[in-house]
């Protein structure tokens, strides 16, 4: 054991289960920790050495006992100190990655474990920053971790969005804090060659959805002419990259009445308010009544929070995401466009093409699907944690 590891408190895996940590997979789950007197009475959130039964070294991990992931590996070297400079050399690699894939700073700096840093979200908006710490082990850190910020990107503001569910699954409270600088309403972003606005504050998650990047250039390359429907617009991020591709006329649909507003001011700082039109009610309802009252669209664009939330709203959410299609579909001109989404890290991408396709036939339409879609870059994938690619889509040409 060396010296450095020597300061964390040591925790061992029970025999034979210590199989997967060794093959590169970032979680050690409770039923997989030898969880002896001892390792009770470290505190949640504590840095730990992580050994196997054998007494072979697997790396640094926090430790939250009463969380199901109990631990969460940071480095495989028993020998790393997880502290500050730790920190500043895993944002550094991050934004390395980040500045060559996007021209301008508006993207997710910061993916969790896919980046190294478990447990940890961070989207930048140019100067500023948002963070969400959603595990005990990464909440601990956080004055390392806004020392590192500093030292590697020098933020004006920084927003900690930690008001998200999975916190409560660590035993900590939800809380929004603007730990540096101040927010005066909401702040620019810029996406595919446009201009959103998003509250970093009181807005969805992290204030913009950097996630669907891709799929909305995919999106805006099929609307030239056309007349659009983007349904669950939150801030106008499909519907205004519509507009100004090309779409004839853009109907931009949410039950938020601030989300709308920040969407309708996007379309006017993007010079295509005149072709935009804001609709504010439930998606279900007014998908029924749009259909009801015979509007016709030549792309629709579903875009939904998750529907799936655990493993037990498996059953409901795929019913709701082939509902939702169902509805959709039926509002797509003949010779049309369809983009279905779905964000929910419990629907597995098969069950959410099983629920697409039944959607179609419930709303009697046939097509060919385009595309299938996932998250951009800047949200990469721990190659041995693949459900952690949360995001699938699907875009489809309509008969």
């Amino acid at each position: 054991m060396t010296e450095l590891s020597a300061k964390y408190p040591r925790l061992a895996i029970a025999p034979g289960k210590h199989r997967r940590a060794e093959a590169g997979h970032p979680w050690i789950y409770a039923n997989e920790v030898v969880l002896d007197a001892a390792a009770k009475a470290i505190a949640p959130g504590s840095i730990v050495s992580v050994f196997d039964a054998g007494g072979k070294p697997l790396g640094i991990a926090s430790f939250n006992l009463h969380a199901l992931v109990t631990l969460r590996l940071f480095d495989r070297d028993p020998a790393r100190r997880i502290d500050r400079v730790f920190l500043a050399e895993r944002l550094t690699r991050a934004l390395a990655i980040r500045d060559k894939l996007f021209p301008e700073p508006y993207y997710r700096l910061i993916h969790a474990e896919a980046d190294g840093l478990p447990g940890l979200i961070v989207d930048r908006y140019g100067a500023a920053l948002v963070c969400q710490l959603n595990t005990a082990g990464m909440a601990a850190l956080e004055d390392e971790l806004l020392a590192a910020l500093d030292a590697v990107l020098a933020p004006e503001i920084v927003v900690l969005r930690n008001d998200s569910p999975a916190r409560a699954l660590e035993g900590l409270d939800s809380e929004i804090r603007i730990v540096k600088g101040r927010l005066d309403g909401a702040l620019p972003v810029r996406e595919n060659g446009c201009d959103f606005l998003a509250d970093l504050s009181e807005g969805q998650k992290t204030g913009w959805f950097f996630d669907q990047r891709p799929n909305r250039a995919m999106v805006a390359r099929l609307v030239a002419g056309a007349r659009v429907l983007d349904a669950y617009t939150f801030s106008g991020g499909f519907g205004i990259q519509a507009a100004v591709a090309g779409a004839q006329s853009v109907t931009l649909l949410d039950r938020s009445e601030g989300s709308l507003a920040l969407a309708a001011r996007a379309a006017e700082l993007n010079g295509v308010g005149a072709r935009c039109r804001t609709l504010r009610g439930e998606v279900f309802e007014t998908l029924e009544r749009l259909k009801a009252e015979g509007e016709r669209f030549d792309v629709v664009i579903l875009d939904p929070p998750a529907f799936v939330k655990s493993k037990k709203d498996l059953a409901a959410g795929s019913r709701g995401y082939r509902k939702m299609v169902r509805l959709g579909a039926a509002l797509v001109s003949r010779g049309g466009y369809l983009f279905a989404a779905s964000c929910s890290h419990n629907m597995p991408v098969d069950l959410f093409a099983e629920a697409v396709a039944h959607g179609l036939r419930d709303a009697d339409r046939g097509g060919r699907i385009l595309y299938n879609g996932g998250a951009g870059p800047d949200h990469p994938v721990h190659p041995a944690l693949p459900e952690s690619a949360y995001l699938k889509c699907q875009l489809l040409a309509l008969d």
